[in-house]
């Protein structure tokens, strides 16, 4: 007589914990592709709703597509967190399926072209973003809920791979779909989104604490406003206002920044006067709680500035140097940044697992040094590298980030009561989404900042060598760098972008063939972007290690007591081992 094999659709399932580990795996996975899906195939989305992003007041559409889906989600994150503790996550969590898939249609639906088209893919990617704050709010609440202490680590890397593996895979996964269409980038989410939807409702099921009350309406509005505020106007911060070559002399960029922060402290001071706040700041008095966040957002910071920096490098560089067209560089580029994703896929989960029985400390900020180190190392090789020491220094970086990843989430979740479990996945999902927001911002102004040193009077110089008449070639090199680096980002050909308003490239006398090659704007910017690259990620670099001392000092193992600790003994000294100081 054989036993039935339960199903995998049931709420009744034995193996409970692996459903709902798999289950917040595949929404966190979607969830984190397609906050970097969107990145590498915006030359063909611009293409196929017929818009220019880099023409006369269009920079705004590319910016709010580059930033709208992570501005959203690191918003609306804690938030979400909090009403997944009052109404249950599970609730919170398959909403934010039903949400995302919803919002995944409308974009691959997209009936406008223009600036209609564009705004109408705005719009839908911030309803998506939505979706994707519960997901990532309540996801891996849902892991803590499911799973004992002594096994957490090793499930939450498993979930943390895929979160930050996600936002590679996607540069992947979009270079892909965009030689197919356009279209096809948004329409991947949907039968992922719909299984996964039909999958958590009929499987999971609340295990963990409820912390039923009021929503904190006060705390929520100035929390969203200023936070929103701050990423903004940092963001636009890259762009030139008058003779700057960026933004930071905006009195709207420096406004909104202001505003947001004044925002900021009101919600503190909100939350600290609140019988009933939407996050309990008291939590930040856990060492282990608050450590491991400053960590988390320095990581992520210095993660996404990565991420960005890369790309420029290979589509605008090397690969055009290698001979590869410009149009094929946003494939490649993410072809050739494997070895970053498989770093992350091969330490996360051993580094979660050694976590559980070792602590987070040592693993987190070793992680953190190996990636300080390539920082460094990328500094050091140039601008034109053999394949071989890149892939070796990236998936050296990949390795450091799943080295950090699963055992600092871990020791996040470890460290709080159960009935704000919902509330802490939330924060730590706001500070990683807002850190990959602040990179834009940070690291394409200090590129800028590097770059208008020298390339101005480089570019005059290459131009004018080439037939372009000097007035001409004076007026561009004066052009702000961030055209340019936006150019390149996109896997635009940046001296035809520059060049072509002005007609001087059907002139006689002027050398077009070679100024639109694969090997002029290359081998003219090698120079000028190594420079920027030296500032750069030497700050990248400076995060790096801040951020693994913040991971050293969060004290020993930290487990909190709600007696479900499984064989861990938790611990409440509060100096060495991260409890309420």
């Amino acid at each position: 007589m054989t036993t039935a094999r339960p199903a995998l659709f049931t709420k009744d399932h034995p193996h409970y914990k692996w459903i709902a580990l798999s289950n917040t795996t595949l929404g966190m996975l979607m969830a984190t592709i397609n906050s970097s899906i969107v990145i590498i195939s915006l030359p063909a989305i611009f293409k196929g709703i017929r818009l220019n992003p880099l023409g006369a007041g269009n920079v705004s559409y590319l910016l709010w597509m580059l930033m709208g889906y992570m501005l959203v989600t690191a918003v609306l994150v804690v938030g979400f967190g909090r009403l997944g503790d009052m109404l249950g996550r599970v609730r919170i969590y398959n909403l934010g399926f039903v949400v995302f898939s919803l919002g995944s249609v409308a974009l691959a639906l997209d009936p406008w072209t223009g600036g209609s088209g564009a705004m109408w893919l705005i719009i839908w990617r911030l309803v998506q973003g939505v979706g994707g704050a519960m997901l990532f709010a309540n996801s891996t609440a849902i892991i803590t809920d499911a799973f004992p202490a002594h096994r957490r680590g090793m499930a939450l890397g498993i979930n943390q791979v895929a979160a930050i593996a996600g936002s590679f895979i996607g540069l992947i996964v979009g270079g892909l779909l965009a030689v197919v269409d356009w279209r096809a980038v948004f329409f991947v989410s949907v039968p992922i989104g719909i299984i996964g939807t039909i999958w958590s409702y009929k499987s999971l099921h609340e295990v963990g604490t409820k912390n039923p009350g009021r929503l904190d309406i006060p705390g929520n509005l100035t929390f969203a406003a200023g936070l929103t505020a701050v990423l903004a106007g940092i963001t636009y911060g890259i762009q030139p206002y008058g003779n700057s070559a960026t933004g930071w002399t905006n009195p709207w960029v420096d406004g909104a920044i202001g505003l947001g922060v004044l925002m900021l402290i009101a919600f503190v001071v909100i939350e600290l006067r609140s019988a009933q706040p939407m996050f309990d700041l008291g939590l930040f008095r856990i060492r282990a709680f608050a450590m491991a966040n400053l960590a988390g957002l320095l990581a992520s910071v210095g993660r996404g500035g990565l991420q960005f920096m890369l790309i420029i490098w290979l589509q605008g560089i090397w690969l055009p140097l290698h001979g590869y067209s410009y149009e094929d560089t946003p494939l490649w580029a993410g072809i050739y940044m494997l070895p970053i994703t498989i770093g992350f896929l091969i330490a996360g989960p051993l580094s979660g697992t050694l976590s559980d029985r070792f602590g987070a400390r040592a693993f987190a900020t070793t992680g953190l040094v190996v990636v300080a180190g390539t920082f460094v190392a990328l500094l050091l090789i140039p601008v034109d590298f053999p394949y071989w020491l890149f892939a070796i220094i990236t998936g050296l970086s990949g390795l450091g980030s799943g080295m950090f990843g699963a055992p600092n989430r871990s020791a996040i979740m470890n460290s709080v009561p159960k009935h704000q479990r919902g509330a802490a996945s939330g924060m730590a999902g706001t500070v990683q989404n807002a850190g990959t927001s602040l990179s834009i911002g940070i690291f394409f102004s200090l590129m800028i900042a590097g770059l208008s040193t020298t390339l101005p009077a480089t570019l005059t110089r290459g131009l004018s060598a080439h037939g372009v008449p000097s007035t001409v070639a004076e007026q561009i090199g004066q052009t702000p760098p961030v055209g340019s680096l936006f150019a390149a980002f996109l896997g635009y050909n940046p001296i035809g972008n520059l060049l072509g308003p002005s007609g001087v490239l059907h002139r006689p006398g002027v050398d077009a063939a070679t100024l639109t090659g694969k090997e002029f704007f290359p081998q003219l910017i090698s120079g000028p972007f190594h420079h920027g690259l030296v500032v750069v990620f030497a700050a990248a670099a400076i995060m790096s290690v801040v951020a693994a001392v913040a991971s050293l000092i969060r004290g020993k193992r930290y487990v909190h007591a709600d007696g479900d600790t499984g064989t861990i003994a938790t611990t409440k000294d509060p100096v060495t081992d991260g409890a309420r100081a």
